[in-house]
């Protein structure tokens, strides 16, 4: 085994933690008792791993650790009741397999913190603590909340898992189609922190994007006996022509590169094929929704082999389907990106100044792309400042700080702060 730094054993930590957790509260049934032990393994992994090296199976390591902790916590309380006996028979030989149509851990556990009992954004943050890894601060930033508030969020989702006695039980197809809503929910915004990471520590998290893809093709499957829902194939083709542009994404210094400049025989064709296909067959469906129609968006941006070859009118036009669905500000903001291209920058940005998303990076930065494009340079680089104020993902940052050079003046004599 070979020895790593503490970040590189933290990012294998962070990669696992989804598999791990979700297997032990299968073992257990009890959430809170399954992240303690788990951390209690973490702890002991951050400590061993940077000096002896990883192990060759680090979830394995992880979640032999982290059932030993579990039972050590179930002694020393005391607890001698039906699940401390069963538990303390179960050997990683032993562990029963589980049995539906849901058998993977991961994917159970979605649809158990799906439970209707549960409100929908509970439900949303809970998963993607459990399932990622996430902090609560990255939980508070992808849902535009205070940190605070989402605490309160996940621990009342918890407590009321326990107090309702929730079964950790795999679902069956009635359960499926109860709460796919909220587990496409959940796999969309897992996508997207994997996507663009909310934290200072990574420009993106490929490990979620990816598992957010594979579970996505696993509902698709067991969905097919509710009869495969157009929402699922729009959310998986999504997420295909999104993942489809990544290796043209991140610049070598490691800022972000934005769609008009991205390299795009970069671009993943086999993934933008697949995409178009699940779009297709979404219009021939015709029972359009707002997963479907942002995967039609991206099925134009990827169809354009140059990006002023891009049909901004039939993005426009979906974005205006979209907003009959979705009637957000953030719909409206992404629309106003393309009227932008058709209109001129001074229509948009009235449409943009209405919006007032001020604690959110891409407002402060659509703004300050159609300030410059008016020739505002003093404006524009104090909403360049503010976006950057407003995201902590390096990438972003990175891109951000040099759009702001780019505009010269006292900012850029002083050097960025970025």
């Amino acid at each position: 085994m070979t020895a790593l730094g503490a970040d590189a054993v933290a990012d294998v930590v962070r990669a696992e933690y989804g598999r791990v957790v979700a297997g032990l509260i299968r073992r257990f049934g009890d959430i809170q008792l399954a992240e303690d032990a788990l951390g209690e393994a973490l702890v002991i992994a951050l400590e061993r791993w940077p000096q002896d090296g990883v192990p060759p199976n680090p979830a394995g390591w992880l979640t032999t650790t982290a059932h030993r902790k579990a039972l050590d916590h179930l002694r020393r309380e005391k607890v001698r009741d039906e699940k401390y006996a069963e538990a303390a028979m179960l050997t990683d030989d032993t562990i029963p397999e589980p049995t539906g149509p849901v058998t993977d851990d991961r994917l159970r556990l979605i649809f158990t913190c799906c439970h209707p009992a549960l409100a929908e954004p509970a439900r949303v943050a809970l998963t993607l603590r459990l399932l990622g890894g996430l902090t609560v601060a990255e939980i508070a930033n992808a849902f535009l909340v205070p940190e605070t508030t989402m605490a309160q969020r996940i621990t009342r989702a918890k407590a009321k898992i326990a107090k309702a006695r929730i079964p950790y039980r795999i679902p069956d197809q009635a359960d499926i189609a109860e709460r796919l809503e909220g587990v496409l929910a959940v796999l969309y915004l897992v996508y997207n922190e994997g996507y663009l990471s909310s934290s200072a520590d990574n420009a993106d998290r490929q490990d979620l994007a990816e598992e957010a893809i594979r579970l996505t093709r696993a509902v698709r499957s067991i969905s097919s006996g509710i009869g495969s829902p157009p929402e699922v194939d729009g959310l998986l083709a999504l997420m295909l022509l999104s993942q489809a542009r990544r290796p043209a994404r991140i610049a070598a210094g490691g800022s972000l590169v934005t769609l008009d400049e991205q390299d795009r025989t970069r671009w993943d064709a086999d993934l933008i094929d697949e995409g178009h296909a699940l779009v297709r067959e979404c219009l021939r469906r015709n029972a359009p929704g707002p997963y479907q129609i942002q995967a039609a968006i991206q099925a134009v941006h990827t169809d354009a082999l140059d990006a002023s070859l891009t049909d901004w009118a039939q993005i426009a036009a979906l974005y205006d389907q979209l907003m009959v669905l979705q009637p957000t500000p953030i719909v409206a903001l992404n629309r106003a990106v393309a009227v932008a291209e058709l209109d001129g920058p001074h229509v948009a940005l009235a449409v943009v100044d209405g919006l007032k998303l001020t604690a959110y990076a891409p407002w402060h930065a659509t703004r300050a792309d159609l300030l410059r494009r008016l020739g505002r340079e003093d404006d524009a680089r104090r909403a360049y400042a503010a976006a950057i104020a407003t995201t902590e993902n390096p990438a972003e940052r990175a891109w951000l700080a040099s759009r702001r050079e780019s505009l010269g003046g006292p900012t850029s004599r002083r050097g960025s702060r970025a």
